[in-house]
């Protein structure tokens, strides 16, 4: 039994960028895919796909990008909030991972979007995840 989904999603893939694979497959759930939506659009995976073994199984299928000297475009992934110790921030408080160069990706009232966009629209939520 898994106890947090999201760090096993982000494990694996911190793990696949480290052995160089070229891609990595996970347990899909609604909120990986999520995950995996802004990571793309961030630009630090190549794409995902949906993948269905069974009726009841479905594959999250990570690419993972690599610079041309074939080193990882993903330097750093770390869970923040986790099931023991949940953390929220209203919308003056997303801080900047990196000073910019980083994302943090919020769960929010309107979905899971990158900590940008939450402080644009001006919305809070609970941080899943910082990406650098």
């Amino acid at each position: 039994m898994m106890t947090d989904p999201i760090s096993d999603l982000l494990t694996r893939i911190r793990n696949a960028a480290k052995a160089h694979h070229a891609r990595v497959d996970v347990p899909a759930s609604k909120l990986k895919v999520e995950i995996a939506r802004i990571l793309k659009e961030e630009g630090y995976i190549q794409t995902y796909k949906l993948v269905e073994e069974s009726k009841s199984h479905k594959i999250l299928r990570v690419f993972l990008k690599y610079t041309p000297e074939r080193r990882s475009v993903l330097t750093s992934l770390k869970r923040v909030s986790r099931p023991g110790k949940r953390f929220y921030v209203g919308a003056t408080e997303i801080r900047s991972v990196i000073g910019g160069l980083g994302t943090a990706i919020l769960s929010t009232p309107q979905g899971v979007m990158s900590g940008r966009a939450a402080r644009k629209a001006g919305i809070g939520g609970e941080v899943l995840c910082e990406v650098s």
